[in-house]
């Protein structure tokens, strides 16, 4: 496996849930951390967390939906650590319900948070990972984006785009040293399930470590192999078969 110590990995949406979870191990693992989110003041309590465990750590408040603020973050990051090593895009929304009465506000809130800001930070990431032929992104997906449930049209659209990214995205940089893969996810017992009423969030769920430790499984491969795709799900969760 490789060693990742020292490299820079950044993680979006790492103020909380699994984006927190994976910075952890990340940091756990030696690297030096660029975190980002909308929330500034959960992003802030994250960063804090990390540092007592040790970690170097730039936290910027950003929505990776938006070019300028993407753009300015990897600028943050190339003053502080002058590198890009690691990138995993985990910053996302979820929304949804009956496709006839679906605003565009939360269609364009899912598709920038999830698809748009992993093109806008994995085209940063492949402007500092190129010239030195070498890096990793992970994308992280979901289980939608192979088998929708009712009334998640934006999610489902956003995570098929997701893999779809990743693929071309890893042709894209695989004569350039660059690996890009996939994480689908099941259910995670994220801070946003607790307590909700939904009905979803009653089914079997897995906890953040779980899949923040299969995120650095594959991100420890050596360098000229890559972990493509991987699904993660707890055992009893509706998965082969659910519609």
């Amino acid at each position: 496996m490789s060693n990742l110590s020292g490299q820079v990995a950044v993680v979006t949406g790492a103020n909380q849930g699994i984006g927190k979870g994976i910075a952890k191990v990340l940091a756990k693992a030696g690297c030096r951390l660029a975190i980002c989110a909308r929330n500034a003041e959960k992003l802030t309590t994250a960063a804090a967390e990390l540092r007592r465990d040790g970690a170097e750590v730039l936290a910027m408040p950003t929505d990776v939906s938006k070019e300028v603020e993407v753009v300015a973050f990897f600028a943050a990051i190339d003053k502080q650590f002058g590198q890009v090593d690691v990138l995993v895009n985990n910053a996302g929304a979820f929304d949804g319900g009956p496709l006839d009465e679906l605003t565009m506000e939360a269609w364009n809130n899912v598709i920038g948070a999830c698809l748009t800001g992993s093109f806008l930070c994995s085209r940063e990431a492949f402007k500092r990972m190129k010239p030195k032929r070498r890096g990793r992104i992970l994308n992280i997906g979901s289980i939608s984006a192979q088998r929708p449930r009712e009334g998640g049209v934006p999610y489902a659209a956003a995570k098929f785009g997701t893999w779809g990214l990743t693929q071309a995205a890893a042709i894209d940089g695989r004569d350039f040293g660059i690996t890009v893969s996939c994480l689908h996810p099941g259910n995670i017992a994220v801070e946003r399930r607790a307590n909700s009423g939904l009905k979803s969030d009653d089914e079997p769920m897995m906890s953040i470590e779980i899949i923040a430790n299969a995120a650095l499984a594959m991100l420890s491969v050596p360098p000229d192999v890559n972990f493509l795709e991987a699904i993660v799900l707890p055992r009893n969760q509706d998965y082969l078969g659910r519609g």
